[in-house]
């Protein structure tokens, strides 16, 4: 993917269908911010029809489907109304700062015996779905999944900003409208991701080498065996690790990496992307 000329993605499958609820252009040496969102909705489609409508009077610059698809409604350097009333620091109403980014998922769910129920009363598999504590919020409850896929696209679409743009913040929804918004939730890690994109800046900054100590790679094989120990005769601790897995490098030892993903375990170094 690419950023082209007229502040559009280019590549990797996106498309473009213009939304008439944006503003202007935004200030000189902005935007410097990304909003991260949960669409709270059935499908990409849906939601990206809904950001469309003249009606919603909301919009967002892209939304990324839990399919891979990638839909931009707004230029990058044209205003979205994504954020509503919104604060982080001295700033209030964050659309004038910031990139809004909708990821295709339904949000919060609702346990019913054995199922697990988005507001739309769409049903969810167990495998879809995360328990856990809003940083908001003080007891656990259940969350739809983001796809690893998901996950990928929005990394790579963040240092895309940050190279075009100068992107030098990158927050969710629920952390400037505390209280009113809960997107995108405790299923996004938006906390690693902002850690991605910190250490890969502060690396290429400082001229360091892959594999330093706390830096994040991304498995390329399609399955990646992580071993208790550097050698390829020790035995497994976890199954395979998943291509474009995110893994967090602790230390690098003949070829080898000690990593850290659910699980801490040694991992061919020749299979990790820094």
């Amino acid at each position: 993917m690419k950023i082209n000329e007229d502040h559009l993605l280019e590549g990797g499958g996106t498309t473009f269908k213009e939304s008439s609820n944006h503003g202007g252009a935004f200030s000189t040496g902005l935007p410097d911010t990304v909003v991260f969102h949960f669409t709270a909705g059935r499908d990409a489609k849906s939601s990206v029809q809904w950001l469309c409508n003249p009606e919603a009077k909301a919009s967002a610059h892209l939304v990324i489907g839990s399919d891979k698809s990638v839909t931009q409604l707004v230029p990058f350097d044209t205003i979205a109304w994504h954020a509503g009333p919104s604060r982080h620091g001295d700033r209030e109403g964050l659309n004038k700062y910031s990139i809004g980014i909708e990821l295709d998922n339904a949000g919060k769910l609702t346990k019913h015996g054995n199922q697990y129920r988005s507001w739309f009363e769409k049903v969810y598999d167990e495998k879809e779905v995360v328990e856990a504590v809003h940083r908001n919020k003080t007891i656990p409850e259940y969350w739809h999944a983001y796809s690893e896929e998901q996950i990928t696209i929005a990394i790579d679409i963040c240092f895309l900003l940050m190279e075009r743009y100068g992107i030098t913040t990158i927050l969710g929804h629920e952390e400037i409208s505390p209280g009113r918004k809960w997107d995108p939730g405790p299923a996004f890690p938006l906390d690693k991701i902002r850690e991605i994109i910190l250490l890969r800046d502060r690396a290429e900054d400082e001229g360091a080498e892959a594999g330093y100590v706390g830096s994040i790679g991304k498995v390329t094989a399609s399955k990646l065996n992580i071993r208790s120990t550097p050698s390829l005769y020790s035995t497994t601790v976890a199954p395979p690790l998943m291509q474009n897995s995110l893994v967090e490098i602790l230390r690098e030892s003949d070829g080898w990496y000690e990593v850290l993903n659910k699980t801490q375990g040694w991992v061919k170094k020749e299979y990790v992307k820094t």
